[in-house]
């Protein structure tokens, strides 16, 4: 069992013991989750108006105190975590394999359930496969991010696997609903990161595989002007995440970056705590935090994170970049 941190969370990379692969799993489960309870407050807000909104905090929005447009209780979590964890257990129910008609079928379930919120993409290719049974929509120009939010689970369940193979599982999932180059892409590049910093990659990797997947997208690029108010579009979306994870130096500067750039703040939160809690784990975590997060999906991420890694290949580590 991995227990919680008891003391303030590390300020700098890795100052003393690496964390181990379970503690990254169960950091970058919790910090999708609380990237998302963070930044649903300040969702469609500009910095500027957060700014204005949180002037008695130094202008910085940065505890979970859920409200926002979607009126979300304290702790409460959006549609980028329920469908997390709704893939995860369809991953489970599969024994670790990831098949493209039980992902199919655990979307058309969580949006039975009456999220909170979900996407117009998202919504259109789960009616798609209700409709016709197809568990791939076909291609379009929608480069949304909702594949991208909801990917952990595949990384957590193949971490160290070779390259192909995390391709293969990410898009099988992802075109349930999504079906675009570069929503694709983003899917792909994302699954990569969390699995080498799973294996115990250092924080370097995040920038080599961005420049490897800007190279072959270069609207994917991160560099230059800073991405604010970042919309649904899955390049604004990494553009926003990519700068946070890398001009930062710890897991809370990291989100509080990401989630103050508003826009769709919910999204990039969770992807940007997804990535600092594999890089950083889960001592990194404020406790702040995870003591703020609803307890049912606290309990509910911890748990999937170590049985999806129980069918890990980790010893795989050498073929993690082939």
């Amino acid at each position: 069992m991995i227990s919680m941190p008891a003391s303030a969370p590390r300020t700098e990379r890795f100052p003393g013991p690496a964390p181990t692969t379970a503690e990254r799993a169960v950091g970058a489960y919790l910090g999708l989750a609380i990237g998302d309870a963070l930044g649903a407050t300040v969702e469609f807000m500009t910095p500027t108006e957060i700014a204005v909104a949180h002037r008695r905090q130094g202008g910085r929005h940065t505890e979970i105190v859920g409200g926002g447009w979607l009126r979300l209780r304290a702790g409460q979590v959006t549609d980028d975590t329920t469908m997390a964890l709704a893939l995860g257990e369809a991953i489970l129910g599969a024994e670790g394999r990831i098949e493209a008609e039980a992902c199919a079928k655990a979307f058309d379930g969580w949006m039975r359930s009456r999220p909170v919120d979900i996407g117009n993409t998202v919504r259109r290719g789960i009616l798609h496969f209700r409709n016709t049974g197809a568990v791939h929509v076909p291609p379009s120009q929608d480069a949304g991010n909702g594949a991208a939010m909801r990917c952990l689970p595949v990384a957590l369940a193949l971490a160290g696997a070779p390259r192909g193979r995390l391709d293969e599982a990410a898009l099988l999932q992802a075109r349930v609903t999504h079906h675009n180059p570069l929503a694709d892409a983003v899917v792909c590049v994302l699954v990569r990161m969390v699995s080498e910093l799973i294996c115990g990659a250092p924080a370097s990797c995040l920038l080599d595989l961005a420049s490897e997947v800007a190279a072959e997208h270069p609207q994917l690029r991160f560099r230059g002007r800073p991405c604010s108010n970042p919309s649904g579009y899955v390049v604004d979306t990494f553009r926003a995440v990519m700068q946070g994870v890398v001009d930062t130096d710890d897991f809370e500067s990291c989100l509080v970056d990401v989630v103050n750039r508003g826009g769709d703040a919910d999204t990039t939160g969770a992807i940007a705590g997804m990535l600092a809690g594999a890089c950083y784990g889960l001592e990194a975590i404020p406790r702040r935090w995870i003591d703020a997060l609803d307890a049912q999906v606290r309990e509910a991420c911890c748990s999937q994170a170590l049985r999806l890694l129980a069918y890990a290949p980790v010893e795989d580590l050498a073929d993690c970049r082939h």
